[in-house]
């Protein structure tokens, strides 16, 4: 079982040994689209990327690039008026490998959770606020696992709020008497239930204070140690991509316009985009100095 060993303070530098790791993820040239009153709008537009065993991988672009959009058509949670048009949603496993794609919606829910999970991007929204937190686990635990008793539902809900930095007696409040990184940890306990090996963060530290976002990074990071899970980190914010990811996709108008290493990504970006992206981080060397946005950068000629 999981470790209950407590989470380090500070979030480990990625490690390079996923490059030569089996793959876990293949998206090939996925499309999404959504029906308008004016035609369809390709959110995900022709989008490819690996991700490894091991791996940690972001995905960064503003608002209605798509990226949240991506995440949610590989979880198979795309609800109308929006379809997966076509592509390739491959999930390896020692079993082999499954077009999640091409499923029914029974053969996907059995699936989430054990092989892959989805930490969403609200979690205020995510918990039922008339339920315990301990009512959230025994339903996750039964979904899939329908012999298991109360005893072993009760142990291993505590043995989940423990690797996330929780108290046991969490499992006994409501949603409310919770803080948003504690709503958050719960989240994350909730995903992990299972031990999946891919685990899909959707800006997981949206609407958090910087500090509880460096915590709830660090619980993440922790979490796919143990694990030895992969990744895939959905947000907008470079500077907290960089401290976690190993490997970065930049997302605009819905293409994946440029993938690289963090150190590629940030030595030396090639997309006009992703220059724009680094240029608005915050700089020190330049205090009370405001910047025009054709002072940012000196684009190049897109690749």
């Amino acid at each position: 079982m999981i470790s209950t060993s407590e989470a380090p303070s500070l979030v480990t530098p990625p490690t390079r040994s996923w490059e030569t790791a089996n793959p876990v993820l293949t998206v090939d040239d996925l499309h999404v689209q959504f029906q308008t009153s004016k035609g369809d709008f390709k959110a995900v537009d022709g989008i490819s990327f690996e991700l490894r065993q091991g791996e940690r991988f972001g995905l960064v672009g503003e608002s209605g690039s798509g990226k949240s959009t991506t995440a949610l058509a590989i979880m198979r949670m795309i609800k109308p008026p929006g379809h997966i048009t076509s592509g390739r949603i491959l999930l390896h496993g020692d079993e082999g490998t499954t077009d999640l794609a091409r499923l029914s919606p029974e053969e996907v829910r059995r699936l989430r959770l054990s092989s892959i999970s989805l930490i969403p991007q609200g979690s205020m929204n995510s918990l039922n606020p008339v339920r315990r937190v301990r009512d959230h686990f025994e339903d996750s635990i039964l979904a899939h696992e329908t012999r298991t008793t109360s005893r072993q539902i009760k142990e291993r809900t505590a043995e989940l709020l423990t690797m996330v930095g929780l108290s046991k007696d969490v499992e006994k409040l409501y949603p409310h008497e919770l803080s948003g990184g504690m709503k958050q940890r719960v989240c994350i306990a909730l995903a992990i239930t299972l031990e999946p090996k891919l685990i899909i963060a959707d800006e997981p530290t949206s609407a958090l204070d910087v500090v509880v976002q460096r915590r709830i990074v660090e619980t993440l990071a922790a979490v796919q140690r143990r694990l030895n899970a992969s990744v895939l980190l959905v947000g907008h914010d470079m500077g907290l991509l960089a401290q976690f990811v190993d490997r970065l996709g930049v997302m605009y108008a819905g293409k994946l316009v440029e993938i690289g290493t963090i150190h590629k990504i940030f030595s030396a970006p090639e997309h006009p985009y992703t220059q724009m992206l680094i240029s608005s981080l915050p700089t020190l060397s330049e205090r009370g100095v405001f910047r025009t946005p054709h002072q940012q950068v000196k684009p190049t000629p897109a690749i």
